[in-house]
């Protein structure tokens, strides 16, 4: 079955209102591996309900819209989706509680050919809903594996940031839990991908592997700390791409680069000498 274009370009997502709480803010932060030190006191500030801060990738779990690509009318296959790139631009610091509204839309669909898969562009504005505010707003690319050759459109890609091209001026080593990705997924994303290692055996991995978010997570902690001293104010724009899978257990390095207001980062896997996060950019404020 090939995805049906028109159906999935045309698709109007009802709005998303969520209600969360300092438990929900915990809860995303301890999932990203924040407070493996619990003695550390800059983390707390995540992890604890007293004066505690978001994190600002908190923004892409929050009005979430629900796997929605395992809808059959789209005729994606599902098992195969893998998640490409992902963009955050922060309008102002998300509050550790409260009522969001997500506006989500579909802007392209991308057919790089049969055998080589489909990428599907997604916006999502998040607004505060007691101001009206515009909180965030996330930019994501699906990688479909499975899905091209479906006559849709094959140009219109944007280019991923490049780095540069000189030794990286830090670096910050973070692990990863055995069983972060069954914490992780208690922040919304359910896709059993990340849960069951029968699905995930069946897609082609060893076993369930880490939620790319998830892994975004740990590069948007180290750059929390190297760029901006875990003050989330200063984290104004935050992107990536994803290269390769994470999983649960191993120990991410990443290499940050920094001009000025801007750092350049990638991340990769320790144990297996892999870029798994790459062309990362953040705007620092």
């Amino acid at each position: 079955m090939a995805i049906d274009y028109d159906k999935l370009i045309n698709w109007k997502f009802d709005d998303v209102e969520q209600t969360y709480t300092t438990k929900d803010s915990i809860l995303y932060a301890l999932g990203v591996g924040l407070s493996m030190d619990p003695l550390d006191l800059q983390q707390l500030r995540f992890t604890y309900e007293e004066d505690m801060l978001a994190l600002p990738t908190m923004a892409v779990v929050l009005a979430y819209p629900g796997f929605f690509l395992k809808n059959p009318e789209f005729g994606v296959d599902w098992v195969k989706v893998l998640h490409g790139e992902q963009g955050i631009k922060l309008h102002k610091p998300l509050p550790a509680e409260g009522t969001v509204i997500g506006k989500t839309k579909i802007t392209e669909i991308i057919d790089k050919g049969a055998g080589k898969g489909a990428l599907i562009y997604t916006t999502r504005e998040v607004f505060e809903k007691s101001s009206g505010d515009l909180l965030a707003t996330l930019d994501s690319t699906t990688f479909a594996r499975g899905d091209g050759g479906f006559g849709g459109p094959t140009e219109g890609a944007p280019q991923p940031h490049s780095l540069p091209d000189r030794a990286p001026d830090s670096s910050v080593e973070l692990p990863t839990l055995l069983q972060q990705a069954l914490i992780y997924r208690l922040s919304g994303d359910f896709n059993p991908l990340h849960a069951d290692p029968r699905i995930a055996t069946s897609a082609g991995f060893k076993a369930p592997i880490l939620h790319g978010l998830a892994s975004l997570g740990v590069a948007g902690h180290a750059v929390l700390r190297e760029a901006c001293n875990y003050d989330p104010s200063k984290l104004k724009e935050f992107n990536l791409r994803f290269t390769s899978p994470v999983y649960p257990g191993e120990t991410l390095v990443t290499e940050l680069w920094n001009d000025g207001d801007v750092t350049s980062f990638r991340c990769r896997v320790k144990e297996r000498d892999l870029v798994v996060l790459n062309n990362g950019y953040a705007k620092i404020g």
